[in-house]
């Protein structure tokens, strides 16, 4: 059968449409190298959400070498020839996509694995990546100038990564937005303890070593992981509501502090449920270590870790974390002052819990203490920038606007407005904006005004 002009056109059209949709979806379709955090652009990865990570990791404290296997659970969010992982330092010597051997490069802190074949939108992949080395802390301005991350003790390891370090030891999409949920398997020389989130599966030893397994089943930021290893005295129980408790103290430490860490993490984890709302994990402690080069304390997920026992307010600013930070992680990390504002705020209500002072004159003593051309008032909380992303402001202007709020809206609506935000975003992230919006919603009013002169306006705001 003959074709006509015309028909013989529409049937060179159509193959040549036919041609270009097959050579499209045989291009190579990259996920990004980054997340879209303009303070990290490369943190996290885009291309596929993160669902599972199953961690076995090897330590060796004399020489420091880590051994690891990563194995990732994804969902890819688009087409994949190809996705990134985080990966500082650490030598990667084999990678699988679901159980086959995938090809990687490197660029930097960016591992790019090629899977034998593309990855379907909405296809459920696992990734393993086996790797080692010795992981360096990292440093900078950042965490008030101190190192963070993976930090050698002299028995062990202290690890505390915000905001950027959890791929300082394993394979990761490295940034709060992409959470999910862990197994942790740590081998360690026998006589040591490994402590890390969630609750405790089995502990063993074998042939010198000792094997720990923790499980996190509840979605965790990436840089709240940990694998703290050292010498520990460990108490459990309950708190007095009855939430499991586990608290590793460092024997160095246990008898040169007045703090009862045990005790005021039990009390604290319970009254915070009743403030913040139930508590949102399967188990609640502290981690304290002899660590004076970190210089801080960080709220591990499930279990805070402290570099050192500082004091009582430390503790319950690091548990108040577990619903702001932990729970309900920020979108970006300029929106830090929802988790520093509100867990230094919490310290103020803890103070007029205890009546030793009211979080009014928290408030007026911070605000009265620090001139109007004090470099404090210069920093917007609500995107501090990078460098200063820790700075005081963030902490103590967070707060303050929280006080401001709370004597705008009245105590009735602003004790509704807290466990709400942590219920509505329950495990998940939020932002600033959608703070306001709830607080505008719980308490009927228009509230633009109090958060562009506390958060977003330099200068010192006038009462």
């Amino acid at each position: 059968m003959a074709l006509s002009r015309s028909a013989r056109l529409g049937t060179l059209a159509t193959a040549a449409v036919s041609f270009l949709v097959i050579a499209a979806s045989s291009a190579p379709i990259q996920g990004a190298p980054g997340i879209g955090d303009p303070y990290f652009p490369r943190l996290g990865n885009g291309g596929f959400d993160a669902r599972h990570y199953d961690l076995d990791i090897a330590y060796a404290p004399d020489t420091g070498r880590l051994d690891g296997r990563t194995t990732l659970r994804a969902r890819a969010t688009q087409n994949l020839s190809s996705f990134d992982l985080d990966l500082q330092q650490l030598e990667v010597t084999r990678v699988e996509v679901d159980g086959r051997r995938a090809g990687f490069t490197r660029d930097g802190d960016e591992i790019t694995v090629t899977p034998r074949h593309t990855l379907r939108q909405g296809h459920a992949f696992t990734v393993t990546v086996t790797y080692g080395g010795v992981p360096e802390a990292l440093g900078g301005p950042i965490v008030f100038g101190s190192k963070y991350g993976w930090m050698r003790t002299g028995d062990g390891v202290f690890v505390a990564c915000e905001p950027n370090a959890a791929s300082t030891w394993f394979p990761s999409s490295d940034h709060p937005a992409d959470k999910a949920t862990y197994d942790i398997r740590i081998k360690a020389p026998e006589g040591l303890t490994a402590v890390s989130n969630g609750r405790l599966v089995s502990t063993y030893d074998r042939h010198g070593s000792t094997y720990t397994h923790w499980r996190e089943s509840r979605p965790m930021a990436t840089y709240l992981a940990t694998a703290t290893i050292g010498k520990f005295d460990v108490r459990t129980g309950r708190t007095p509501g009855g939430t499991p408790i586990y608290v590793a103290v460092d024997p160095v430490l246990k008898n040169g502090s007045s703090v009862d860490v045990y005790a005021v993490t039990a009390a604290a984890t319970d009254y915070w449920s009743q403030v913040f709302g139930p508590y949102p994990f399967e188990e609640t402690g502290a981690i304290v270590d002899d660590m004076p080069e970190a210089g801080f304390s960080l709220e591990v997920q499930s279990k805070p870790a402290y570099s050192a026992v500082r004091s009582e307010s430390t503790i319950v600013h690091e548990l108040a974390h577990q619903w702001f930070g932990d729970s309900v992680s920020v979108a970006q990390w300029k929106d830090i002052w929802l988790n520093e504002g509100f867990a230094t705020y919490a310290q103020w209500l803890w103070a007029e819990h205890q009546g030793t002072r009211s979080a009014h004159d928290s408030f007026r003593a911070g605000y009265d203490s620090r001139p109007a051309d004090s470099a404090f008032w210069q920093i917007k909380p609500a995107d501090p920038q990078r460098d200063t992303m820790f700075a005081s402001a963030v902490y103590q202007r967070g707060a303050m606007t929280l006080q401001v709020l709370r004597e705008r809206i009245g105590d009735t609506a602003f004790f509704r407005l807290l466990p709400a935000w942590t219920k509505l975003h329950r495990y998940g992230n939020a932002d600033t904006a959608d703070f306001i919006r709830l607080a505008e919603h719980v308490s009927k009013r228009q509230l633009d005004d109090l958060f562009d002169t506390w958060l977003f306006t330099p200068g010192k705001p006038t009462l």
